[in-house]
């Protein structure tokens, strides 16, 4: 087996050979070398106990209770990982697992012999294999070897996850694994083999024993792929979208067309349409794109006339767009551009819109959430069965790059505080303040110019009507 290794992969290799302990790579990593992706975490497994591995990697750290050192490779340490982590190679040694009492963590670790122990607990058949560096005398690599217990190679053919063993038990093992199998679906464009699939949805309660950060990396894992929006429909079925993200499924069935408007599908329909058609790589803005209607549910009405309304929709969905950010844990920065998408996906592109206006949605929206309000604005016209665009829409586009090129906030002006004191010749006071505010608002009402003559010629006479 040809296998392309980094230089600092060989070092960690050759650092057990030369010590004499046994060493494989192990999990998604040989999994990825297989169908030739290339590999993002490199994992490893060996005899050797976590006390023997620190003194062989005097930077690796040890801080759980599960066998496994970190090593960071020092040349990628400024290099960022999924959800902000530095790359970190994991060594774990053999291990045998029992008690899994809170269907997550095993309640005893047993440190095993033997490779196959090792194997025999992992989740999925292509997870389940491992690659065995052959070493000459010289303790260098010459040839690898492909250890392959539970048909993880075949699997990977018929583009199947497949549990190792009986999958009723994995799951009840660590319930997290029924999310793992539905994301590395995803990720894989495969399909879950069938008694895997129907183990997931006769334990799909057990995901609520599983902590909401687990969830929630995982969620925003499947939402960075380009076919989330299958992945979702996975978790639709399998029973999981229900527990994870209840909100979102009450929107299935809760109609929309109707006289007068756009739209050819039910609620939920056009939220999954919507993240399909989202052209972002941000699993947030994708998650946004999703939630954007997931307030319609509770305002919907019927008009005589047969139209269905759904007045103030974007206000509630905002509110349970934070809800379930807080349910999910997500960061303080994440939460506030969930809800901000969210709260004003709907804003206006009404051709008689004045620049006022188009600022104001820029200063809720913020500039940098702007190509992402535009990305799920076009991800929910798609959604609805709408064009990607309108002249409208293009207009607005073209508007915002126009108004941005105008100041913002009294700090965007070509003067300061002490610029007009010393104009005026005036000491520090409420005036001064007065004088800038005016002095902005005649900019970007266009009776002025934004250049620093102009403004002081300009705040000498505010301060004389302000004397």
């Amino acid at each position: 087996m040809q296998v392309k290794l980094t230089t600092f992969v060989k070092k960690i290799l050759t650092t057990f050979e030369e010590n004499g302990f046994e060493i494989y790579i192990v999990g998604g990593v040989v999994r990825d070398l297989i169908i030739n992706r290339p590999p993002i975490d490199w994992d490893f497994t060996t005899n050797a106990q976590p006390k023997t591995i620190l003194s062989l990697f005097p930077n690796a750290f040890y801080d759980n209770q599960f066998g496994t050192v970190g090593i960071v490779n020092p040349q990628e340490k400024k290099k960022k990982k999924y959800y902000g982590k530095s790359p970190i190679y994991e060594i774990t040694t053999f291990r045998k697992e029992a008690d899994y009492q809170d269907r997550r963590h095993p309640g005893k670790i047993i440190w095993g012999k033997t490779l196959e122990e090792d194997l025999i607990r992992r989740d999925f058949t292509i997870n389940a294999m491992a690659i065995k560096p052959i070493f000459n005398s010289r303790h260098s690599i010459t040839n690898f070897q492909l250890i392959d217990l539970y048909g993880g190679q075949k699997d990977i053919k018929k583009r199947l996850v497949r549990a190792v063993g009986n999958p009723q038990k994995r799951f009840k093992e660590d319930a997290l694994r029924m999310m793992r199998a539905v994301r590395i679906a995803t990720q894989l464009g495969f399909t879950i083999e069938k008694k895997t699939f129907q183990a997931i949805k006769e334990n799909v309660n057990l995901i609520n024993y599983v902590s909401a950060e687990r969830i929630r990396d995982e969620l925003l894992k499947l939402f960075s792929y380009p076919h989330a929006a299958d992945g979702y429909l996975i978790l639709r079925n399998s029973g999981l979208a229900q527990k994870i993200l209840p909100e979102v499924e009450k929107g299935f069935g809760v109609e929309q067309k109707s006289p007068g408007r756009h739209h050819l599908y039910d609620v939920g329909t056009h939220s999954v349409l919507s993240l399909k058609n989202c052209s972002s790589q941000n699993p947030i803005v994708k998650l946004a794109a999703l939630l954007h209607d997931v307030g319609k549910p509770l305002v919907a009405k019927k008009q005589k006339n047969g139209t269905i309304t759904f007045y103030n929709h974007e206000l509630v969905s905002a509110s349970i767009a934070r809800n379930i950010a807080a349910r999910l844990k997500l960061s303080k920065k994440d939460s506030q551009k969930l809800i901000t998408l969210v709260r004003w996906h709907q804003f206006t592109v009404d051709e008689k819109q004045t620049d006022k206006a188009i600022r104001r949605f820029i200063r809720h929206v913020g500039q940098q959430n702007l190509e992402d309000i535009l990305k799920v604005r076009t991800a929910d016209r798609l959604g609805g069965g709408a064009r990607e665009t309108s002249w409208r829409l293009e207009r607005f586009k073209k508007k915002l790059i126009e108004v941005q090129k105008q100041p913002f906030s009294i700090t965007d002006l070509k003067i300061n505080g002490r610029d007009v004191m010393k104009a005026l010749n005036i000491k520090p006071g409420p005036i001064v303040g007065k004088i800038l505010s005016q002095l902005f608002e005649e900019v970007i009402d266009k009776k002025i110019k934004n250049k620093k003559e102009g403004l002081l010629k300009e705040a000498k006479k505010i301060g004389k009507n302000l004397a």
